[in-house]
């Protein structure tokens, strides 16, 4: 009665004009007979009719972000030129790639960073001040509607409440040693410098604001606050999704490529989130990989920011009973 009732809400978000039959999410599944991270969104047309506008805007919002809230838009927001797509491939349906499908239903939910009960307009806005490295969005404007509308319409026949197979980024097994800045060099010169460039800043599409490829150091990326900026996150995405084309079924890059890669990348400059200082109230609870403190531990913010985590792990084992994995 539950999910019957929580799919008819869901429904009324993106209930269209009688004239016009809406499309439901899983119309256009195509699906291989696994569980959702084998299926995708392969035939929609996010700009015809058949969607609800609001869907359709934000979709625009998550796959065109610096065009619509971008610094040199009419509503600047953000504070970078990165789209939400730039880590949430495929606007937000790539498996493996924190896609959107399911999220809507697991909110409220508890955020460490915050350490608190937050809506899903709150993490929305987290990644407005951080991987946007702008400001927060009105929470009851027609642009944060738009996108967890948009949320909503992916997660219609998704579990309510639960996770779904693929719901964040491909675990890696990473070595028992500290990055090695001149591997992980090498790797992205071979694996990455194609697109992203030998300076890291990416390429602009040729019309708006966007990039087709986005920059990966300097001013115009994710900031110093933001969970990429984590050498064990950053690894978890690289490894199931890069080079772009690759799927978390058939990785290109080794574990240990990928982990040296996202150090190489996160050792260049960024902007500065401020009052990160704040972040996670319970420094128990800080993933090992982040680069700023306070901690709870004694390790140094050099070992924090490229390793080795393996002692790291273990002593919030021992001293915490804690698991940290990233």
């Amino acid at each position: 009665m539950a999910l019957t009732i929580g799919v008819i809400i869901l429904l009324i978000v993106v209930q269209l004009p009688e004239t016009v039959k809406p499309v439901k999410a899983t119309d256009t599944f195509v699906s291989t007979g696994k569980p959702w991270d084998e299926k995708v969104f392969s035939s929609v047309d996010f700009e015809g009719p058949a969607l609800n506008e609001q869907v359709s805007y934000g979709r625009r919002l998550i796959t065109k972000t610096a065009d619509y809230l971008g610094p040199n838009s009419d509503l600047p927001f953000a504070g970078n030129n990165l789209n939400c797509s730039s880590c949430h491939l495929d606007g937000g349906t790539k498996p493996f790639a924190a896609p959107f499908v399911a999220v809507p239903g697991q909110f409220p939910q508890y955020r460490g960073r915050e350490d608190k009960i937050g809506t899903i307009q709150e993490r929305v806005n987290g990644c407005m001040q951080r991987s946007m490295n702008g400001k927060p969005l009105p929470v009851d404007g027609p642009e944060m509607s738009a996108i967890v509308a948009y949320m909503d319409w992916l997660s219609i026949e998704a579990p309510l409440g639960e996770k779904i197979v693929g719901n964040k980024f491909l675990k890696v097994d990473y070595p028992d040693r500290a990055v090695d800045l001149k591997h992980g060099a090498s790797v992205y010169v071979e694996h990455c410098q194609l697109c992203h460039g030998e300076d890291g800043q990416g390429v602009r599409n040729a019309e708006g604001f966007t990039y087709q490829y986005p920059p990966l150091w300097g001013e115009d990326t994710y900031n110093d606050g933001a969970g990429m900026h984590r050498v064990l996150t950053a690894a978890q995405f690289i490894k199931g999704n890069m080079p772009l084309g690759t799927t978390a079924d058939e990785p290109l890059l080794t574990d240990e490529e990928a982990y040296d890669v996202a150090g190489y990348i996160n050792s260049f400059k960024r902007p500065t989130k401020a009052n990160k200082e704040k972040d996670f109230p319970d420094p128990k609870r800080k993933p090992m990989s982040t680069p700023y403190g306070p901690w709870a531990d004694e390790f140094t913010a050099e070992q924090h920011k490229f390793g080795p985590y393996q002692e790291i792990a273990a002593f919030y084992k021992k001293e915490f009973d804690m698991n940290k994995s990233k």
